[in-house]
């Protein structure tokens, strides 16, 4: 073992310039060489000297690299930009976070109010709802003469549907709502238009809205009025005079208020435009796609077409089908339920009353009216001709009764609902037509005579009362056919926390069938008198709707006459019509001078000799053309 470090090198190549100072230590050198090395004390690194642009020279200490794996303590220049771009990063990705948990944040506050007031949204992105009405300014930029408005008619906070339905229609999105009667579903598709429609503009209409009856139309013309007073909209009712004799294309018209008839007949024979209306509004969207409007409903859709026109419907109840309907002409649309669906106000005490027979009912209400009579009320019934007939009754018993139906003219129903408003009349009887949206804030009781034909008609009716906050009583009197129709209506009255029977829940529900039975007449006067009526009625009828036209066939006697030239004398003989007709028989002699026997009344079917003017019989006006009774001036008797 003379040469210890060949063993440990053999087979290695070291590089001798680059590790001359390791290599010297185990080279073999005396020990004090290599003593003397160890205690030398290592130098400072000398400082380099570094370039910079300007030629001036700037002095730099040196630096040692200890590298580990995946660290470096000494980073270079280049890492030094990395560094700043990923704090960038970092803080934008930070701020992206914040945003992010501050939204979720906010949606779950939203969730927890709307829970709070019973609100029920479907749809992605729905915006917040309103806190206040002052979030209109601030978020909106809402027009402080609004506030003012609201202000002054009593408007303090949004109801439910308000919250929600505003903000939604402020934002461009299309949505179909369904409250209780009475919760302001009026102001939640009026303010919108409100707040974003010009108003004045010469462009045409701006906005429609539908209405299934001419006094809830009405009623929504003069809410709009109220809420846009002092800014210059044009709020136009469609009436009679307006659809057939309205100058559409000089009119100057933002918000249109109609009821699909009126509006069609418009359209078609009016040419109104609508291809410029920014908003499209369903009252009582139910009631609007029922048979009788959906051809209506589809033309005016149709006419509507703005690329960016909102279309919302609202009501009290919302069917399955009126959804199906609902989604296939709107596009993204939210859904807003506050409460149950197609549920009753809570404020609304709800009574079931057994009367047996339809004289019962008659006593029942005579009973109640005379031991407490709380006016305002409301009497619903099943068709306009027992309308009339329990106002018979009741116009006796000292009470201010009166009736509404739709045999009664425009202006009749006007002031038979202006009374009832004003207090002039206690008691109103009336028919459906005035059961959805007519917004009557004082009515204590609501009295369902005859049983409902359905749950929602149920619901309409008696949400004429308990509206606004209000409490009100609904009663509704049922005989022995009304029976199997009870778990409908008890279906309802459960659901809005009233007490119900138990027997009445366990009776079979009947599903799409409506309750229109034939009932016995209400009067109790003998029945001539009641035809004598009747008549009379009638005959009023006629003479209110029919204007007195002359006869056809003296009108075509006379154009005849004149077109042939035909000069009639004094003397002249005249045609005698044939026996059991109505107009009596016109003669050119005195009656005792008559010639005609009135023992055989066949012969006069027989053709003869025109010198006997008086037995010419003439033929009634349809065979007219085909054989005329022969005069002496007449042509084909010449001819022969």
């Amino acid at each position: 073992m003379e040469n210890p470090t060949s063993f440990l090198f053999s087979g290695l190549h070291f590089n001798r310039k680059k590790f001359a100072d390791d290599f010297a230590r185990f080279s073999g050198k005396s020990n004090e060489t290599v003593v003397e090395k160890e205690e030398e004390v290592e130098p400072e690194p000398k400082p380099e000297t570094v370039v910079v642009s300007g030629g001036k020279k700037r002095k730099r200490k040196g630096k040692t690299e200890v590298n580990v794996e995946g660290f470096s303590v000494f980073k270079t220049s280049d890492s030094v930009v990395d560094v700043d771009e990923k704090k960038k990063k970092k803080k934008i990705q930070d701020v992206i976070t914040e945003e992010k948990k501050e939204i979720n944040r906010q949606i779950e506050r939203d969730a927890l109010f709307r829970k709070k007031h019973g609100i029920h949204i479907s749809g992605h992105n729905v915006p917040s709802p309103l806190q206040s009405f002052e979030e209109l300014s601030s978020r909106y930029n809402c027009e402080p003469y609004l506030l003012h408005n609201l202000a002054e008619l009593g408007f303090k906070e949004p109801t439910p549907i308000q919250r929600q339905a505003i903000p939604v229609l402020l934002s461009g999105r299309e949505c179909f709502a369904c409250a209780a009667t009475g919760s302001g579903k009026t102001l939640a598709f009026l303010l919108p238009m409100l707040v974003k429609l010009k108003p004045g503009s010469m462009d045409g209409v701006q906005a429609v809205i539908i209405c299934p009856t001419r006094e809830l139309a009405a009623q929504t013309t003069r809410e709009c009025r109220k809420f846009a007073k002092g800014k210059g909209f044009y709020v136009k009712l469609m009436t009679r005079e307006l659809a057939t004799n309205g100058d559409f294309k000089k009119m100057h018209c933002d918000i249109l208020v109609s009821t699909p008839r009126r509006l069609q007949f418009a359209i078609r024979k009016r040419k109104l435009n609508l291809s410029r209306v920014a908003y499209l509004v369903l009252d009582e969207s139910d009631k609007l796609f029922e048979l009788g409007f959906v051809k209506q409903i589809d033309l005016v859709v149709k006419e509507c077409s703005n690329p960016s026109i909102i279309r919302s419907l609202f009501s009290a109840t919302l069917p399955d089908s009126v959804e199906d309907l609902a989604r296939s002409i709107m596009h993204d649309a939210v859904r807003v339920i506050v409460g149950r669906k197609n549920s009753a106000s809570e404020l609304i005490k709800q009574k079931l009353v057994f009367t047996g027979s339809e004289e019962g009912k008659l006593l029942a209400i005579r009973q109640s009216f005379a031991e407490s009579l709380n006016p305002p009320v409301l009497v619903f019934v099943q068709s306009k001709e027992r309308a009339k007939e329990l106002y018979r009754e009741l116009a006796f018993d000292n009470i201010r009764v009166d009736c509404i139906h739709a045999d009664l003219t425009q202006t009749e129903r006007d002031d038979a609902v202006d009374n009832f408003r004003a207090g002039k009349t206690w008691v109103l009887i009336a028919t459906d037509v005035i059961s959805r949206g007519m917004d009557f804030k004082g009515v204590n009781c609501v009295i369902n005579y005859d049983f409902p034909e359905t749950a929602s008609g149920y619901i309409h009716r008696i949400g004429r009362t308990g509206r606004a906050g209000r409490a009100g009583e609904a009663i509704t009197l049922f005989t022995e056919a009304d029976i199997p129709f009870l778990r409908n209506i008890a279906n309802v009255m459960a659901a809005s926390g009233c007490e119900v029977p138990p027997w009445i829940m366990n009776l079979d529900k009947l599903r799409r069938r409506k309750h229109r039975p034939r009932r016995d007449s209400i009067s109790t006067k003998p029945k001539d008198e009641e035809k004598e009526e009747k008549e009379k009625e009638r005959e009023e009828l006629l003479k209110r709707k029919k204007k007195p036209r002359s006869s056809k066939k003296s009108i075509r006697a006379k154009s005849k006459g004149k077109a042939k030239g035909e000069k009639e004398e004094e003397g002249s003989p005249k045609h005698i019509k044939k026996p059991g007709t109505s107009k009596k028989s016109i003669t050119a002699k005195p009656k005792d001078e008559g010639l005609a026997t009135s023992d055989k009344p066949k012969k006069k079917k027989k053709k003869l000799p025109s010198s006997d003017p008086i037995t010419t019989s003439q033929k009634s006006p349809k065979k007219r053309g085909k054989k005329r009774s022969l005069t002496e001036d007449s042509p084909q008797q010449s001819r022969k």
